[in-house]
């Protein structure tokens, strides 16, 4: 029961809350971390990843605009 606990503890804290936070850095809203290790290929992916997200937010409205307008 314990170990059960100390699982669900871990998924929510670190995997579940650090996926909301990077997407809170990709769209700016969470300012990121300063010790974090910033090299050329993790400021590509960043990148990528960030027009990633913002092209499928447009989508998003989008689909969601013509559902309602028509």
């Amino acid at each position: 029961m314990l170990l059960e606990l100390q699982f669900k503890h871990y998924f929510y804290k670190k995997i579940i809350m650090g996926f909301l936070r990077q997407i809170g850095e990709y769209l700016y809203i969470v300012k990121r971390d300063p010790k974090q290790e910033r090299t050329g290929m993790m400021k590509a992916m960043h990148g990528m990843n960030r027009i990633s997200l913002i092209v499928f937010l447009i989508g998003i409205i989008v689909i969601l605009v013509r559902k309602f307008t028509h």
